[in-house]
């Protein structure tokens, strides 16, 4: 089974899991903070073999670095903290995938990424557009996430897939510049077009989902994909040049089934594979 227990730093990695139990800007439900530990007890009941991609994590070279000490009342500090790591696996030359944690964790990791790859996109599955100036007047927010990476990298330089929630002005914002794409299969093929070959960075919120299959987040909003078209869009992705990652605003106690983590589990699997492609 896929088991992060046995991932540890001693051993040679070519990616580097991070945990980043943070949810301290979420605007409704809480709980994201669990969300990367439910993760690691999930993988202990998921296979390591992608039927999909034909690949096994078995011949994958990750390591998991736990979870980073977050005080949970000072953004500043935890985005300064998670920066720090996010540069320590540049350093060590590995890629760094965070395990989250609410939304905002994903801005210093592509701060970070982005000062070592100055020509880096970003592609973002999400329901929520996360392009607000503020947030009660809040700009570190994850409500506002992607407006500060593109004060970062740039509004072309992100597309965003399975958005169906946003203010009016957040959708003007991602009209004009372009940002929204789809799971169809034609604008896949232009999603690889339009990457060209760049370093991508993949921030993944796993409310992309349709609530139907996964409740577990603290935000759900009906509309979302199922898993099939998640692994059909993955598949697409094993193309590409990743060199950041992350899966975000899994909150675990929402889904008492369960089955939220085992998806997320999942998810992360086969992004680790895609990255190691």
């Amino acid at each position: 089974m896929f088991d992060f227990t046995d991932r540890d730093l001693d051993k040679a990695h070519d990616i580097r899991i991070i945990g980043v139990p943070f949810d301290g800007t979420v605007s409704f439900r809480p709980g994201a903070r669990f969300g990367s530990s439910a993760i690691r007890d999930a993988s202990d009941g998921v296979e390591t073999w992608s039927p999909v991609l034909d690949a096994d994590l078995e011949q994958v070279k990750y390591a998991d670095a736990g979870d980073l000490e977050l005080p949970m009342g000072h953004v500043e500090t935890v985005m300064a903290i998670i920066r720090e790591a996010v540069d320590e696996c540049l350093n060590d030359g590995v890629i760094p995938f965070l395990l989250g944690g609410e939304h905002l964790v994903s801005l210093p990791a592509i701060e970070a990424v982005s000062e070592k790859y100055p020509d880096l996109v970003v592609i973002q599955l999400d329901a929520h557009a996360d392009q607000r100036e503020d947030y009660l007047g809040v700009k570190l927010s994850h409500a506002c996430v992607m407006r500060r990476v593109a004060e970062v990298i740039g509004d072309t330089q992100i597309k965003q897939i399975g958005i169906r929630s946003g203010t009016r002005a957040e959708y003007e914002i991602m009209r004009h510049h372009n940002t929204l794409t789809t799971f169809r299969d034609a604008d896949l093929d232009a999603l690889l077009d339009w990457v060209d070959g760049r370093p991508v960075y993949l921030t993944v919120d796993l409310d992309v989902f349709d609530p139907a299959c996964f409740p577990g987040t603290g935000t759900p909003e009906p509309g979302g994909i199922d898993w099939w078209t998640f692994q059909r869009f993955i598949k697409t992705m094993a193309d590409c040049d990743l060199v950041g990652l992350d899966v975000v605003e899994l909150a675990p106690q929402l889904d008492t089934s369960g089955c939220s983590s085992v998806l997320a589990a999942k998810a992360v699997r086969e992004m680790l594979l895609i990255a190691s492609a």
